[in-house]
């Protein structure tokens, strides 16, 4: 049943919305002060983290099956994020299996992933075991000293209270560290006016629908300062973020 109670934004926590469509038994909603997208009524971040367990077949897919463009395309991503963060401590927030970490580890750093689906991590595991994962959601992730570098990329769209996420995010970033954030661009100059036919668009799997202002302002609002903004010709948020340096 698609829930019609009153509704608020899940990222500037605006009412100031208005129903956009109903699709797949979801009430699409749109924020008229941040321009977000999202569903209303969604389930709590554990609850919904239990329909990504085995979410790539037991391994079977072609995901896993591209092992070595992944690894390639995440050493690139690594060579471009070490102009911010040289070494240390790196987490990549929904690790999958483990592509990142590895490519990471091999730069030098000490990598650690966080990941809710089960059949990854054992994957992650098997495949890349010099690296450090931990099976959960990243609210639950307390390790004993934090991190130099925190990759979080399409993860975000996927968590229905973001400001949890991001709470537990920053929480586990060094001061001065870095956070490397992407996530689809709901208002991308080239995506069609059709709300469903925008790419991302994926309801109830995507549930929360980012603007370039929106996720700024969420960065912004959880004391990260921004330190570039990446074009994308595709319809993609690309944002650098620094945690600022401890003043107390």
């Amino acid at each position: 049943m698609i829930d019609t109670s009153p509704a608020s934004c899940p990222v500037c926590r605006s009412a100031n919305q208005e129903h956009s469509l109903d699709y797949n038994d979801c009430a699409i909603y749109r924020c008229n002060d941040c321009g977000t997208y999202y569903v209303h009524g969604m389930k709590e971040n554990a609850d919904t983290a239990d329909n990504y367990e085995n979410a790539y077949d037991g391994g079977t897919t072609g995901y896993f099956r591209k092992v070595e463009k992944k690894l390639r395309r995440s050493r690139g991503r690594i060579r471009q994020l070490r102009k911010y963060v040289k070494g240390g401590r790196f987490l990549d927030v929904g690790c999958n299996g483990g592509f990142m970490a590895e490519a990471a580890r091999q730069a030098g750093f000490d990598a650690w992933g966080v990941e809710v689906d089960g059949v990854s991590v054992a994957y992650a595991k098997e495949h890349f075991p010099e690296n450090h994962y931990f099976h959960g959601l990243v609210e639950n992730f307390h390790p004993d000293e934090g991190f130099d570098l925190v990759y979080s990329s399409e993860v975000i769209e996927h968590i229905p209270d973001v400001n949890a996420y991001m709470l537990a995010v920053v929480g586990l970033m060094k001061p001065n560290a870095i956070l490397y954030q992407t996530t689809p661009d709901i208002a991308h100059w080239s995506q069609p006016r059709d709300l469903t036919r925008r790419e991302g668009f994926n309801p109830p799997h995507h549930c929360i629908y980012f603007t370039t202002r929106s996720m700024r302002m969420l960065l912004e609002n959880h004391g990260l300062e921004i330190v570039e903004k990446r074009f994308a010709f595709k319809p993609g948020i690309k944002f650098i973020a620094r945690k600022p340096a401890s003043t107390g």
